[in-house]
């Protein structure tokens, strides 16, 4: 049976670092129909992370046509795009032949992590980011030095770069042989281009001294265009012809979108393969002081923007893969929460998952991972228990540092992601944050986000209000873990966090 769509649906695609997806969505905020497709991971070398953007490219159009096609949908039923994207990873390619010259370079990828020099706070107050292997720019920048001739090409105006984001829109707003006799759009949004180390975080455009210093010439680099707005319409000869694009956001301003984190003082974690919290601190940006980014959060075309503090934890959902994986403590993560139920604390034991160094608010990149406090007594289960505590108390240290640079205390912390499904792992959160975690109805948040944006940005939402009544809490928990307890866990991370320093080569 042919499905009927009496409203307009958004199809969002939602390309991360291991797949690419699309949902499509219709004007309440369901979920209708979803394809994924993974792309090679590629690891040329220790510390570096590839990806081919020509396989990911591919995997977004499969991705579009398997989601229209399960819930039998006409290109006409689609009323707008979102996108969302990882993050800082770097794309260069060919203006010409639509060809990258170089795999892309991956967010997690630490090649250029000598871009700091002797300080990582050297681009701090213009960019709200620590100079690191993190940003894109920098790995930009290393594609220039490494292939053959790329940097006078690019001088010459026949190379493009961009985040993943930017790769996309190219390509869905026609590629090299453009469309209908319109040239493919070179853009970018400005959350993506606010993770680059280039932008400067008020003006919201590139800035010629920080590509200089970097390394990067501007005329390869995007036109950064707000969030939420135009970016062009999709190619006539693709799966879903003329349709516009309306939103894109970078994918963890998207999950803070996504839960309807609109106020200042709003906070959101993801719990992933990392942590990344969010809190949005309004339209002025806050410089850390304690370990954190400043981030654009979003904006909407004509307003001025939002910002965000974020604080990036390393490890997260990866400590209990790497409790099945190379432990075999587990079988599978859900097992991580039978078996901590079943005693009622960790013994002592603390788990600090420094395995490639600490990420915020410590920034420690000579730490790596420790357990500490055992006795004959521990058993697995207090180990499963004592990795759950692991993500409850960094992300702890992150909403610290949160509420020490902005000033705002979260009332209550939004949370989505794989882990969040487990719910001893919610009470624990509860209890060492000492507020409220709630879950939402709908933990595709960040896939959510970008359709939201994109549906404000076309008119099929008419407020931010509208939105925040489609987002509903699905469970909620409350701290019941008392002060003193609260204390002399805290203080035993510490001690042991303490011990994880200075055991890199």
């Amino acid at each position: 049976m042919v499905a009927v769509h009496h409203t307009p649906l958004i199809a969002t695609i939602d390309q991360g670092t291991t797949s690419s997806r699309c949902l499509i969505l219709d004007a309440a905020g369901q979920v209708l129909g979803s394809a994924q497709f993974e792309h090679e991971q590629i690891f040329p070398r220790q510390g570096w992370v590839e990806h081919d953007a020509l396989e990911i490219w591919d995997n977004v159009r499969r991705a579009v046509s398997a989601a229209m096609v399960e819930i039998d949908a006409a290109p006409q039923d689609v009323g707008a795009i979102g996108l969302t994207n990882q993050r800082e990873t770097a794309v260069v390619w060919d203006k010409r032949t639509g060809r990258p010259i170089h795999n892309a370079i991956v967010w997690q990828d630490t090649r250029t992590a000598d871009v700091a020099g002797d300080d990582p706070r050297r681009w701090l107050e213009r960019t709200g980011l620590l100079a690191n292997s993190y940003p894109a720019g920098p790995k930009i920048a290393w594609i220039l030095d490494h292939v053959d001739g790329a940097r006078q090409r690019a001088e010459a105006g026949e190379l493009l770069a961009g985040t993943m984001d930017t790769w996309l829109l190219w390509n869905l707003t026609g590629g090299a042989a453009g469309d209908a006799g319109r040239p493919a759009l070179h853009v970018t949004d400005v959350t993506n281009a606010s993770r680059t180390l280039l932008m400067d975080l008020r003006t919201l455009q590139w800035d010629p001294q920080l590509c200089e210093e970097v390394g990067v010439p501007p005329a390869m680099l995007p036109e950064i265009r707000p969030s939420i707005g135009e970016f062009g319409r999709a190619r006539s000869r693709g799966i879903l012809p003329g349709v516009p694009i309306t939103g894109v956001l970078g994918d963890q301003q998207a999950a803070l979108f996504g839960q309807a984190c609109f106020a200042e003082g709003d906070a959101k974690n993801t719990y992933g393969t990392g942590l990344f919290m969010l809190l949005n601190t309004g339209p002025t940006p806050h410089i850390s002081r304690h370990g954190l980014l400043t981030t654009v959060a979003w904006q909407v075309a004509g307003q001025a923007p939002v910002y965000a503090l974020e604080g990036s934890v390393a490890v997260g959902g990866s400590l209990i893969q790497w409790l099945r994986d190379q432990l075999g403590i587990v079988r599978d993560a859900a097992e991580s929460e039978t078996l901590a139920a079943q005693v009622d604390d960790s013994a002592g034991v603390y788990i600090v998952p420094a395995f490639s160094g600490l990420f915020a608010p410590r920034w420690r990149a000579d730490a790596r991972g420790v357990i500490v406090g055992l006795t004959r007594y521990v058993d697995r289960r207090h180990l499963a228990r004592a990795a759950l505590e692991a993500t409850c108390l960094q992300t702890l240290e992150v909403t610290e540092a949160m509420s020490a640079d902005s000033g705002v205390a979260p009332e209550r912390l939004r949370v989505d992601g794989g882990m969040v499904a487990n719910d001893l792992l919610m009470q624990l959160q509860a209890d060492v944050l000492g507020m409220d975690v709630q879950r939402p109805a709908n933990i595709e948040t960040t896939a959510l986000g970008a359709a939201y944006a994109a549906g404000l940005g076309e008119g099929i939402f008419s407020s931010l209000e509208e939105i925040a009544g489609l987002v509903g809490v699905e469970r909620s928990w409350s701290p019941t873990m008392g002060d003193k307890d609260r204390r002399k866990l805290v203080d035993g991370w510490n001690t042991a966090v303490e011990k994880s320093y200075g055991l890199a080569d």
